[in-house]
C-alpha cells in the first residue's frame, strides 16, 4: 500500500510507525508540512492509497481528506480531544491513558474512530516526552497496524465492518474536549506547592513549552524536574547546583531543574554586566550566555547569578539510596560495571562527553572484566549537543571542541583492552551516539529501538566518531554510505540483520535489562573469556597495523572542519533550523562569517602546504592525540604488556 504520512515534525512515534510498516512492505512517503496548502500539495504529487498523520498540529484540509482517506494518530483516550491530551492527563491524575486513530473530518479530532487502545498510567507518570515516546507509541503503533488490517482485509470497503462515530462513542466513553492547556494552568506556587506537585506541572509540559516561573528575577521555562529528598531550604530558593542541574527548594522538600530556556532577550540584559552598561558581546570573555528562545542547561542560563550557589557534586559510584538528579551513574555486580548516561533528549555537551570519558577511564580501571553502556532510558545517545552549540560565542568552534570531545570518549572505548564492552540500547540513537554504540565489542537493542546513524540532514555534516572505521567493519561499506547518505531511520530488526546490532531482545525494558544482565555475568564468568580478549586485541592490533585510528578521525576532522569554518553555512543554518524549531531569529552574522573566512584560510594554507609535500600537523587531530608513531608504537606495546599479564596472572 502507498502511505503517506502528514506530520508536522518526523519525531520518534513518526520514525517507529515509518519503520514498522516499511518492514510490512508498505511504501512510506514522509512530508513534514505546516500549512493546508503543503498537505494539498503532498496528497496531489503522491497520490497515496492512505494518509496517515501521526502527529499533526494542524487540521487537515476538506480536498485532502474527501479524495484519500486520511487517519489521525491522536494521544488521548476514546472521546478525547484537543491538544493538550497528555497534560491534561498527566495534570488530572488520570490512572490510564491511551491513544486513538481516528479519520479525518471537519471538526478537529471528531472523526469516526477506527481503534483505540489503552495503557496504565502510574501513580508516579514519567514527563510527557518519555510517556509520548513509550507507551503512547507502542498504542499507537497497534491501532494503525489494526486499521490498515481492516483496509487490508476489506472489511471496511465490504461494510462487514465500519468506524465508530463519535457520537456514539461519547455516550460511554470518558474522554471529553479539553481546551489546550495554558501556562495559568501550569504556573507553580513555590510557597503552597509540594515537591510531588510541581515534578508532576514540570513533567506534563516537558519537553513543551515547559512551566514559565520566575528565578532570580529572570523570567524562564522551566524542564528536566528530578526528585531530592535530602536537600532542603526555603520555598523557592536555589539551594545547589551539580553537572548544569539547579536545586529549588519547595514547601516539603526540594526539586532538581535540569533545563531553563530565558523567556526573552530581557534575561540576557539582565543578567550580563556588558550588557547593562551598553557594551557589545565582542568584550565578553564568556564562551556561553543565556540564549533566549534556546533550552540550555540551568546553570548556563543563569550564569553568574549562581555565583555564590554552593555546588553539590555526587560521585558517579555513590549509593543509589536516595532521590536525586544524577546524569551518570556507576555500579558493579558480578564482575561486570555498568555504567549509564542519561542525558536530557540524548544530547552530548562538550562538558558532558568529558565527563562520560572520565567515568569510563574509572570503570576501566575497575576489577571488573565486563563494562555494560547504557545510556539513558529513553535515548541512548544523540550526538554532539547542538543547543549549547548554538548558545556559545563561537558556534564553529564550539563544535569543533565538542566533536573532538565525542570523538575522544569514542577513543577511549575503541581501545579498550582489558574488558569486554556491551552497549546495551535501551532508548533511541542518533548522528554521533549511533555510532559511540558500534565502538563497543557487542551492541544489543530493544526491538522498539529507531536507530538514525547519519548526519547529513544537518546541513551535509560529514560526521566523526571514527564512523569511517566502526560502521563499515559492521554493515560493509556499501551499506555504510547507504546509512549515512539516506537518512532513513533504521529498526533494530534491521539493523540486526545487517549486522549493525549484534542481538534484539527483550519485550520491555525491565526484560532487555534482565537478559541483558545475565548475557554480560555470561561473559564474564565464561572459560573463553581470556581468549576473547586475546582475540580483541589481535583484531585492533591488525586493524592499526592496516590503517591508524588517527587516520580515520584526521580524515573526517577535516570535512567536518570543512562543515564548520568553511564557506558553506549550511550546517550552521540547518543547526539554527533544528535548535529553534524552524523559526531562527535573526542573528549577527558578522562574528560568524569571519569565523567562516579564518577557518577557510586555515584550512587552504593547510591544503596547499600538504600539497607541496611539506609536513604537516593533521588538520583534524586535537593535541592530546597528536603523537608520533613511535609514541603510538610505545603506547601499544604497553598496553599489550598489561593486558597479557592481565590475562595470565596466577589466580588470587
Amino acid at each position: 500500500m502507498r502511505i503517506l504520512f502528514l506530520t508536522s515534525a518526523h519525531n520518534s512515534l513518526s520514525q517507529r510507525l515509518f519503520v514498522e510498516l516499511a518492514e510490512r512492505g508498505h511504501e512510506i512517503r514522509v512530508n513534514v508540512v505546516a500549512s493546508g496548502a503543503e498537505m494539498i500539495d503532498a496528497a496531489e504529487q503522491r497520490a497515496p492509497d492512505l494518509i496517515v498523520a501521526p502527529m499533526l498540529k494542524i487540521a487537515i484540509p476538506t480536498e485532502v481528506y474527501t479524495r484519500t482517506r486520511c487517519l489521525i494518530v491522536h494521544p488521548g483516550i476514546k472521546g478525547d480531544r484537543g491538544p493538550s491530551s497528555l497534560d491534561w492527563a498527566i495534570t488530572s491524575h488520570e490512572k490510564s491513558w491511551g491513544v486513538t486513530i481516528l479519520e479525518a473530518a471537519e471538526d478537529f479530532d471528531a472523526g469516526p474512530i477506527w481503534a483505540s487502545l489503552e495503557f496504565a498510567l502510574d501513580s508516579d507518570p514519567p514527563s510527557k516526552s518519555s510517556l509520548y515516546r513509550g507507551p503512547v507509541t507502542e498504542a499507537a503503533l497497534c491501532g494503525v497496524l489494526e486499521a490498515i488490517a481492516r483496509i487490508e482485509t476489506g472489511e471496511v470497503q465490504s461494510r462487514v465492518w465500519r468506524p465508530e462515530p463519535l457520537s456514539e462513542a461519547m455516550s460511554y466513553a470518558r474522554g471529553r474536549l479539553r481546551p489546550s492547556m495554558k501556562q495559568a494552568d501550569r504556573s507553580i506556587d513555590w510557597e503552597k506547592d509540594s515537591a510531588a506537585t510541581v515534578i508532576r506541572k514540570l513533567r506534563a509540559a516537558d519537553s513543551a513549552p515547559g512551566v514559565l516561573s520566575k528565578l532570580l528575577d529572570i523570567d524562564c521555562f522551566l524542564f528536566g524536574a528530578h526528585a531530592e529528598d535530602r536537600l532542603r531550604g526555603a520555598p523557592g530558593q536555589i539551594l545547589a547546583r551539580r553537572d548544569g542541574a539547579i536545586c529549588i527548594g519547595a514547601v516539603d522538600g526540594a526539586v532538581w531543574i535540569s533545563h531553563l530556556k530565558a523567556k526573552s532577550d530581557q534575561a540576557n540584559r539582565d543578567i550580563c554586566r556588558l550588557a547593562q552598561i551598553g557594551a557589545g558581546c565582542e568584550r565578553c570573555a564568556e564562551e556561553f550566555c543565556a540564549a533566549s528562545g534556546i533550552k540550555l542547561p540551568a546553570t548556563q542560563v543563569l550564569g553568574p547569578l549562581l555565583r555564590d550557589t554552593p555546588d553539590a557534586p555526587l560521585a558517579i559510584d555513590a549509593p543509589d539510596d536516595h532521590q536525586t538528579f544524577r546524569e551518570i551513574v556507576y555500579r558493579e555486580e558480578d564482575k561486570v560495571g555498568y555504567l549509564s548516561f542519561d542525558f536530557y533528549n540524548g544530547a552530548m555537551s562538550t562538558a558532558q562527553c568529558k565527563r562520560l570519558r572520565d567515568a569510563f577511564l574509572y570503570a576501566r580501571s575497575r576489577p571488573t572484566r565486563v563494562i555494560v553502556l547504557l545510556g539513558g532510558r529513553d535515548f541512548w545517545s544523540n550526538g554532539i549537543h547542538l543547543n549549547v552549540i548554538e548558545a556559545s560565542a563561537d558556534p564553529a568552534q564550539e563544535s569543533w571542541r565538542n566533536i573532538n570531545a565525542m570523538d575522544d570518549l569514542v577513543h577511549e572505548v575503541i581501545n579498550t583492552m582489558s574488558h569486554i564492552v556491551i552497549a546495551g540500547m535501551r532508548g533511541n540513537a542518533g548522528a554521533g551516539g549511533a555510532i559511540l554504540a558500534l565502538a563497543a565489542d557487542q551492541v544489543f537493542a530493544r526491538p522498539s529501538v529507531v536507530l538514525n546513524p547519519h548526519y547529513r540532514s544537518m546541513g551535509e555534516l560529514y560526521g566523526s566518531e571514527y564512523w569511517t572505521y566502526l560502521l563499515p567493519k559492521r554493515v560493509g561499506q556499501d551499506k555504510a554510505l547507504e546509512l549515512t547518505q539516506g537518512c532513513q531511520p533504521l529498526g533494530a530488526r534491521k539493523a540486526c540483520e545487517i549486522g549493525f546490532l549484534d542481538d534484539v531482545f527483550g519485550d520491555d525494558m525491565e526484560m532487555f535489562e534482565k537478559e541483558l544482565r545475565l548475557r554480560a555475568m555470561a561473559l564474564a564468568q565464561g572459560p573463553d573469556y581470556a581468549a576473547l580478549l586475546v582475540k580483541k586485541l589481535q583484531r585492533r592490533l591488525d586493524d592499526e597495523l592496516a590503517k591508524p585510528l588517527a587516520s580515520y578521525r584526521d580524515e573526517e576532522l577535516q570535512w567536518m572542519r570543512a562543515n564548520f569554518f568553511g564557506p558553506d553555512p549550511a550546517y550552521h543554518e540547518a543547526r539554527r533550523r533544528f535548535v529553534f524549531k524552524g523559526a531562527p531569529p535573526m542573528r549577527v552574522s558578522s562574528e560568524q562569517t569571519s569565523a567562516f573566512q579564518r577557518g577557510d584560510a586555515k584550512l587552504a594554507r593547510w591544503r596547499k602546504a600538504r600539497q607541496a609535500g611539506n609536513r604537516v600537523t593533521p588538520l583534524g587531530q586535537s593535541p592530546e592525540n597528536d603523537r608520533a608513531p613511535l609514541q603510538l608504537a610505545r603506547a601499544w606495546t604497553d598496553r599489550l604488556q598489561v593486558t597479557i599479564r592481565r590475562l595470565f596472572a596466577p589466580a588470587p
